[in-house]
């Protein structure tokens, strides 16, 4: 689910260089971090609706086997951008091998996709338990 942090965030990645490649997970590869009840939005949409963003110049789909680092070391960026979540201090260090720079930004937004879920579900099952409160009481 693209939210506006998405936006800002390969908006601030863009000003930093002159492309912008963005690298996707693929289903599979979400899955296996997420669970079996993600994503929500399959990856075809994902790539189609990033390649409308006016700051994204490429989208590559990342697959679950293929090698650690394999799409940052074809393309051995001069800047790689991150989140804080992406990956830790030791492998950023280690990242510097392959790119000229690491940036990594702060969120850049209140809310995360996965909280966006978690709210639906919650909104679901108290509106299925208010649904049962009054059947019972029918």
């Amino acid at each position: 689910m693209v939210h506006i942090g998405h936006g800002r965030y390969l908006q601030d990645a863009r000003n930093l260089g002159d492309v912008l490649i963005v690298g996707v997970d693929s289903d599979a590869k979400i899955r296996h971090r997420k669970g079996p009840d993600r994503p929500v939005v399959p990856q075809e949409e994902r790539l189609e609706m990033l390649g409308y963003l006016t700051s994204v110049d490429h989208v590559i789909l990342k697959e679950l086997d293929a090698p650690k680092w394999e799409l940052i070391k074809a393309i051995r960026p001069d800047t790689l951008v991150a989140t804080k979540e992406t990956y830790k201090p030791a492998q950023i260090k280690d990242l510097a091998e392959f790119c000229g720079q690491v940036v990594v930004l702060d969120p850049k937004a209140t809310t995360s996709t996965s909280a966006k879920i978690r709210r639906i579900q919650l909104n679901v099952v108290s509106k299925i338990e208010a649904l049962l409160e009054e059947l019972k009481n029918a």
